[in-house]
């Protein structure tokens, strides 16, 4: 069942990842800007109970998109995973373009991260200038990819312990707080749930469920960093279902209880007008040297998803070339198993983002960054679908001998398709994410075609060869 074949054993990557690394990369993947910046919007946009729903309904088509992927990773655990899956069960243009696309999603999340990197270091140390943080973490990042992909997991493992960490104590305090048992800032009285009943459940009606599915499954996104892991992962048919089960549940458990805490503790005309409604949250608590420790945690998060960008988006650009749409230079591997040449492209391709962040913020980059959006919701669609047409070509008995198969098959793929084809759709209904479509449909439709004559290309140089 395993297809990935390399010639020889030097361009064979190493499994070195345990279990509490994929766990831990896929929580650190998730647990950024998406759950401490977006959550605020969702919930201005959707009201406090409609936030809490748009979340469960996120958890449930992560969790069928995990489930779809799971069975896909344990069978062929491949790196580049997800868009090789596609290649072999949809397309090859749309494995391609799947490629390209999550390839942009963390180069983009990427160049951000090193600015507002910058940014936060700048709160303790004003009069440094924010580019020589960017080029301080730049190398950072670099090196804790290029050394081993177990130096890379070991790194993210701690990085994320202090995201869980603050997340579990958010959650405890805020619930202290909610109900006056620790007091809150100023003597202000308890909240309780007035800022969740207030203004009833659906204060803007159904729709800003809808709209904003998008921005909560981009808060999700970076679960399928376990498919991408999984060519580097120790006995990969029994890590990664339990680190799919344990990162589900606790992704519910924190998402859940942080909005619920965040939705109790701020009225809703207020979470959508600061930048991060977990600053006001620590302020209003009270608690000693919030501001240092919100800006550390923030830190650790951007920090994070750097590390875990330059890490997916490497390893993308190596599929590519191992599937031969790119040059055989971006599949080289050292003795250590690291794609040096691929991290070396996605770097600067971070910083290229990074440029284009400051010289047209208004244009280049809300354009990419609205790519990164639209990104996330076509792989989930693309895992679905290539999970649907994985099992559909195996016979009884081919079925029989898989060592994880995702339960209620067709059910799970069709409706984890069913749920990001409404998400995708709800982008349209929204003014402010619109533009994720406008510049995602015409980038796939470019993809494809570059495709097609990329393949054209080959076809001719082989004629040649030959």
């Amino acid at each position: 069942m395993n297809t990935q074949v390399n010639a020889s054993n030097k361009n064979q990557f190493k499994r070195t990842m345990k279990t509490r690394h994929l766990i831990m990369l896929s929580l650190g993947g998730v647990i950024g800007t998406g759950l401490f910046f977006n959550t605020g919007y969702i919930i201005a946009t959707a009201g406090a109970i409609g936030t809490i729903i748009a979340y469960l309904i996120g958890a449930l088509v992560v969790y069928l998109v995990m489930l779809c992927l799971g069975e896909l990773a344990v069978a062929m655990p491949e790196t580049g995973a997800f868009h090789t899956y596609a290649s072999r069960f949809i397309s090859p243009g749309t494995g391609y373009t799947v490629a390209w696309l999550y390839w942009l999603t963390w180069t983009v999340a990427l160049g951000s991260s090193l600015t507002a990197a910058g940014l936060c270091m700048q709160y303790w140390f004003p009069s440094v200038s924010v580019w020589i943080w960017c080029l301080i973490f730049c190398i950072v990042i670099f090196k804790l990819n290029i050394i081993t992909a177990q130096f890379f997991a070991e790194s993210e493992f701690w990085f994320s312990i202090i995201k869980v960490l603050t997340i579990v104590i958010f959650i405890i305090a805020g619930a202290a707080a909610i109900f006056g048992i620790i007091p809150m800032k100023d003597n202000m009285p308890a909240p309780f749930l007035h800022n969740i009943t207030d203004n009833g459940w659906f204060p803007n009606g159904i729709t800003p469920i809808i709209m904003t599915m998008v921005s909560v499954n981009f808060a999700f996104s970076g679960t399928e960093l376990i498919g991408i892991a999984a060519g580097e992962t120790q006995q990969p048919e029994k890590t990664i279902p339990l680190a799919i089960k344990t990162t589900i549940l606790r992704l519910i458990i924190f998402f859940i209880g942080t909005i619920f805490v965040l939705a109790a503790l701020l009225p809703m005309e207020q979470a959508g007008v600061i930048k991060s409604p977990f600053v006001t949250v620590f302020e209003n608590i009270g608690l000693p040297y919030a501001a240092d420790m919100l800006n550390f945690v923030i830190l650790t998060a951007i920090l994070s998803a750097a590390n875990s960008g330059l890490y997916a988006s490497g390893r993308m650009l190596w599929s590519l070339s191992n599937q031969g749409t790119l040059p055989k230079c971006f599949s080289k591997l050292t003795k250590d198993g690291i794609p040096a040449f691929a991290i070396t492209m996605s770097m600067l391709g971070g910083l290229l983002a990074l440029l284009t962040s400051v010289i047209a913020p208004n244009t280049v980059f809300v354009a990419l960054t609205a790519i990164s959006g639209f990104a996330v919701v076509a792989v989930w669609l693309s895992i679905c679908a290539s999970h649907y047409f994985f099992r559909k070509q195996l016979s009884t008995t081919e079925q029989n001998t898989l060592k994880y198969k995702a339960p209620f098959y067709p059910l799970v793929p069709i409706l984890g398709f069913i749920l990001c084809l409404i998400a995708c759709i709800g982008l349209a209904f929204d003014p402010q994410q619109r533009i994720a479509l406008y510049c995602g449909i015409p980038f796939v439709i470019v993809c494809f075609i570059a495709h097609h004559f990329t393949q054209t290309y080959q076809k001719r140089v082989t004629k040649y060869d030959q």
